[in-house]
């Protein structure tokens, strides 16, 4: 059973500090939070933060940030329900598909719905984020999904 969590925005909680943390302590990247910060959100479940994310919007693509939950709350579907609510989220802004970047999260994103794509197959726009042209190695997978 999914738990039922909230988002909140990032940057209207004062919840980067936490974000930076919480991506550093899983040796992912940091560099552009605060330039993203409206992109990344902090999820709670019963009022306690549990894990964050984000989507960074371009257009009808959207670029999955950095999927990460706390090691408290791992094992009960927290990052399952984490990436549907950022899907809905930015579905219903008018997003129709979602890329992420990943070096060991390729069979959790699979079992989301994503499957791995050529990278050069990916939107300019997308190829063009800090997240894919420097932040994450050449040698991630790329991975596509409809939102």
């Amino acid at each position: 059973m999914s738990p039922s969590l909230t988002l909140h925005r990032a940057d209207e909680a004062g919840a980067l500090d936490y974000v930076e943390r919480l991506l550093s302590r899983a040796d992912l990247p940091t560099a552009d939070v605060r330039e993203q910060a409206g992109a990344f959100r902090v999820a709670t479940v019963a009022g306690e933060r549990v894990g964050v994310g984000g989507v960074e919007r371009h257009g009808r693509d959207g670029l999955v940030r950095s999927v990460v939950v706390e090691p408290s709350a791992r094992g009960q579907g927290v990052g399952a329900a984490l990436v549907a609510a950022l899907a809905d989220e930015v579905r219903a802004a008018g997003v129709e598909r979602l890329f992420a970047l990943t070096t060991d999260a390729a069979a959790f994103l699979a079992a989301q719905g994503f499957e791995p794509v050529a990278r050069e197959s990916v939107p300019e726009r997308i190829r063009g984020t800090a997240q894919f042209a420097s932040l994450c190695p050449d040698s991630a997978t790329v991975m596509r999904r409809s939102a």
